[in-house]
């Protein structure tokens, strides 16, 4: 069915004679076919966001419905490759049209030539439902893929074709209760507006290890959680995107790069295949998938992109994976929203924005969480989502951070002065939080009994104290404050730069196991409970703060895995000894 142009306004086109097409159906629009969505429609006039380059088009020019909704290609080959924000593979696009990404280009999101060594699971004879595994694919070295039964379809296993297939061959088939034959391919299909269905939802109760020390131990977000990481330029926001990327502990990353600097992309794709995989060894792009929808991309596409990233993760999830999908950032993406309202005329919302943002916003974090997959062997997978906030000036009362907080729960908040001071990552620890906590209490409890979440709270009791005796200090001078007070302001800038801070680009800093973080403020903390003794006993205040051994405490996170535990011990014993000579050496003067 084809309509005809009667408006074109940007990326937003107005087309006459499309009384049969449906919301969300993808069209191809004008002679050089690119590639729309329809918006909404008001009788036979439909309202179609473009995806491409708009300039040349007219009045007049043709419009054809595919009759589908805007769908994302799901199976072998999505990993350790990088889409466009309407999953076309920017690798093949190149080699097609050259570095200038050619308009109306039309190229298969997954190769239709590679073949895939296809392995059974499912025989003649089995009984499956949606969901089930078929199959399995070597996809790369890091992930097996799993072929499964798609949505709709459910019976008896006729065949199974094992061997070395391309995703468009026929894997297998399933005849249903009616007699009727389903053909199977490696590939599936799905809209990305709509949510891929699952059993039942679990509360997360598994960390997310990221190996940063504010976010494990501090602000921790589970396994199927939701996060943001507001904050003003320069503040850090895509360096903690990339550091999640590189060390959470989960099986699959999917990095959205939504409306950012297209150089901020190419640091990752440099950089990616370079670094290892600390779980395997392998490099990391061999479980990532990069969304790439840069700022000097189509600025339609960048709404897509987001719903892309999160269906492709849902997939992965639901052959039992854990999986993060970290989205840099859901400001560009809610400007495109912003745009494409202002060109349909509708009534905007507080700062120009539409108002419906906080519900789109919703219908994306919503859709992570902890899941029993759909199929008879109860796997169970995640999506963990985080999503970078980029406030104009840093000012989080503006309605895309606004309408973030309400849904998620984890804030991670950037804070340009940490950035200025060279403190990385510069979340302020005052004003971010994690509402996980609770969830999470029993598994650290399980893992390091009550100390680790003990030591993390009386942390977080010495930096709030700190922050109290700072005004004082900005009164009357730090010689006012008493012995105990003193100890705190010290404890607390041990607790800022020995633990907190974490230095990105050298290696034994860049990542902290759960068991180093856990030693290391424990350390920090023994110095302010053997002090806070060695007071009661009379000790020389300045002689506790001019100890050798916090020279080396500080130093101590620096220490490789393996020998941290050593030096942790050598670093208390020390640290005892010299607190013990301070005592004998009688009262301050």
């Amino acid at each position: 069915m084809s309509g005809r142009i009667t408006k074109v306004s940007g990326p937003l086109v107005v087309a006459e004679g499309l009384a049969d097409a449906n919301v969300s159906d993808v069209v191809r629009v004008g002679s050089q076919r690119l590639i729309g969505e329809i918006l909404n429609m008001t009788g036979d006039r439909a309202s179609i966001q473009v995806y491409e380059e708009t300039s040349g088009l007219g009045p007049g020019a043709e419009v054809v419905t595919t009759g589908m909704p805007m769908s994302v290609e799901l199976g072998p080959g999505m990993l350790d490759n990088i889409y466009d924000g309407i999953q076309r593979p920017l690798p093949e696009m190149r080699a097609l049209t050259g570095d200038s990404i050619t308009r109306g280009t039309d190229v298969p999101s997954l190769n239709r030539e590679k073949k895939w060594d296809f392995v059974p699971v499912a025989k003649p004879g089995d009984k499956v439902i949606p969901g089930d595994v078929l199959g399995t694919v070597q996809e790369t070295s890091a992930i097996l893929h799993k072929i499964m039964v798609p949505r709709g379809v459910s019976g008896e296993v006729v065949s199974v074709e094992s061997g070395e297939h391309v995703v468009t061959d026929v894997i297998a088939v399933v005849r249903d209760e009616k007699g009727k034959d389903h053909e199977l391919t490696m590939m599936q299909r799905w809209p990305v507006r709509i949510a891929r269905p699952y059993e039942r939802k679990y509360v997360p109760a598994r960390p997310m290890n990221s190996g940063q020390r504010i976010i494990d131990t501090m602000f921790p977000i589970a396994k199927g959680g939701t996060a943001a990481v507001p904050g003003p330029f320069g503040s850090g926001k895509t360096v903690v995107q990339h550091q999640l990327a590189k060390w959470s502990d989960v099986d699959i990353v999917i990095y959205i790069g939504c409306g950012e600097r297209g150089n901020e992309m190419t640091d990752v794709l440099m950089e990616f295949p370079e670094l290892k995989d600390p779980r395997n060894g392998e490099p990391l792009m061999k479980r990532t998938v990069l969304i790439a929808n840069t700022s000097d991309m189509p600025v339609a596409a960048r709404e897509a992109s987001i719903y892309t990233g999160i269906t492709i993760a849902e997939y992965f999830r639901d052959m039992g994976y854990d999986v993060a999908v970290l989205a840099d950032s859901t400001s560009r993406w809610a400007e495109a929203l912003r745009e494409m309202s202002g060109r349909l005329e509708e009534m905007p919302g507080e700062e120009g924005y539409p108002a419906y943002l906080a519900s789109r916003l919703a219908q994306f974090y919503e859709r992570a969480g902890v899941v029993e997959c759909l199929g008879s062997d109860e796997r169970r997978g995640s999506v963990t989502a985080i999503g970078a906030v980029s406030p104009p000036g840093g000012d989080i009362s503006e309605p895309v951070s606004q309408a973030t907080m309400r849904i998620v729960k984890v804030f991670w908040a950037l804070d340009s002065s940490l950035a200025y001071a060279r403190h990385f990552p510069a979340i302020n620890w005052l004003t971010s939080y994690s509402l996980y906590l609770d969830s999470l209490a029993p598994w650290y409890a399980e893992q390091f009994g009550e100390t680790y979440m003990h030591n993390r709270t009386k942390a977080m009791h010495i930096l709030q104290e700190e922050s109290e005796l700072q005004e004082i200090v900005r009164l009357v001078g730090q010689d006012a404050l008493s012995a105990a007070d003193r100890l705190t302001m010290e404890t607390a800038k041990s607790i800022r730069e020995d633990f907190l801070q974490q230095n990105a680009f050298v290696d034994e800093d860049a990542y902290s196991s759960y068991a180093k973080q856990f030693a290391l403020l424990d350390l920090v903390l023994r110095y302010d409970t053997l002090c806070r003794e060695a007071l009661a006993k009379g000790a020389s205040m300045n002689g506790l703060f001019a100890i050798a051994a916090r020279e080396k405490l500080g130093r101590a996170k620096m220490a490789d895995a393996d020998s941290f535990k050593a030096a942790y011990d050598a670093i208390a014993a020390q640290m005892k000894a010299e607190i013990e000579d301070v005592i004998a050496g009688g009262e301050d003067e």
